[in-house]
């Protein structure tokens, strides 16, 4: 099981956001990414990271706190996977 989560962070620049993928069993990163906004693509970044790390993620079960961005995050892991992970709503 994999959780996804969302943090903004004010830097003298401006607000930073990150968005990071983070393996229950392992209690590792798998994957992020950060923008100066929040938009999809953060969250679409840091699951593509996390895949590329992992593997094979047939079965994989991704949980988030059911933010916008991550209806994007499922759109494009089904479109580039035969099984993708399962976005679990809580």
């Amino acid at each position: 099981m994999w959780l996804a989560d969302i943090s903004e962070h004010r830097t003298g620049e401006g607000k930073l956001y990150i968005c990071a993928v983070k393996d229950l069993c392992s209690n590792r990163i798998l994957g992020y990414s950060s923008d100066s906004r929040m938009k999809s693509s953060l969250a679409v970044r840091a699951l593509n990271n996390a895949v590329a790390r992992r593997g094979e993620v047939a079965g994989c079960i991704l949980h988030s706190d059911r933010g916008s961005q991550y209806g994007e995050l499922l759109r494009a892991a089904a479109g580039e996977r035969s099984r993708p992970p399962i976005l679990v709503q809580p």
